[in-house]
């Protein structure tokens, strides 16, 4: 079987002067939840966005499961960036409803039950919910699909802790096995249980690309640590 996500020399410059790839090389296998971490502006929403297609590479290349980001590869990724993305006018259960329409691997039921469990109505309108609940919002349509590869960019940057492991509970016990979860965060300390490994990006360079058990036992230190290590200023 292919990899699920496979970049070779994947460059992508914004205009003439902002280089925020420089010629990576990248393999992720799947079955794996993978935290992709480097500071702002090292390059993790360019990648996110070229493996979505939203992006095209300057040089090199993308491919998801063999493919190359397009019509065919919407149906394997599920795709959370980091922003308000969602129309506020419309209610939660509209929502659902509206990714029910557009996707065939989308769970509504898997969805209403963990809105339910967060305490989230579906007659709240989105533009009158909290920044958290619009969050946990957006994640709980995400992984509500059964996708084969999903891409979170700073899935829980505005949920309050007490939120955040009910979150992270929902992302590894909402995916197929045989799936990959890639994670896009500063908040290591709070991803760090459930990643499998972990991609460093530093200035728009794979600075490593390390499985999490053997960062802890070659460095003898946290995935947090040796981060904080790498990039202190």
């Amino acid at each position: 079987m292919s990899k699920v996500l496979t970049c070779e020399k994947l460059t992508k410059v914004y205009g003439k002067e902002k280089t925020a790839l420089d010629g990576i090389d990248l393999e992720l296998d799947f079955g794996r939840i993978v935290g992709l971490l480097g500071p702002n502006g090292s390059g993790k929403t360019t990648l996110l966005k070229l493996a979505n297609g939203l992006l095209q590479p300057t040089e090199g290349r993308i491919r998801i499961a063999g493919m190359a980001p397009g019509p065919e590869t919407k149906e394997l990724v599920s795709y959370l960036p980091d922003a308000e993305w969602l129309p506020d006018w419309m209610q939660v259960g509209e929502l659902v409803q509206m990714f029910q329409d557009f996707y065939p691997d989308f769970d509504p039921a898997k969805a209403r039950e963990m809105l339910d469990r967060l305490g989230i109505a579906p007659k709240a309108r989105l533009k009158t919910l909290s920044k958290g609940n619009k969050e946990k919002v957006q994640l709980v349509l995400a992984m509500s699909r059964n996708a084969r590869l999903y891409l979170l960019d700073e899935p829980i940057g505005g949920v309050d802790p007490a939120a955040r492991d009910y979150i992270l509970n929902t992302i590894i016990s909402n995916y197929s096995k045989d799936a990959t979860v890639v994670i896009s965060t500063h908040l290591i300390e709070d991803i760090e249980p459930v990643l499998d490994e972990a991609v460093f990006l530093k200035d728009g360079r794979i600075f490593a690309h390390r499985a999490v058990d053997d960062i802890r036992e070659t460095e003898g230190k946290s995935v947090d640590a040796y981060f904080r290590e790498v990039f202190k200023c």
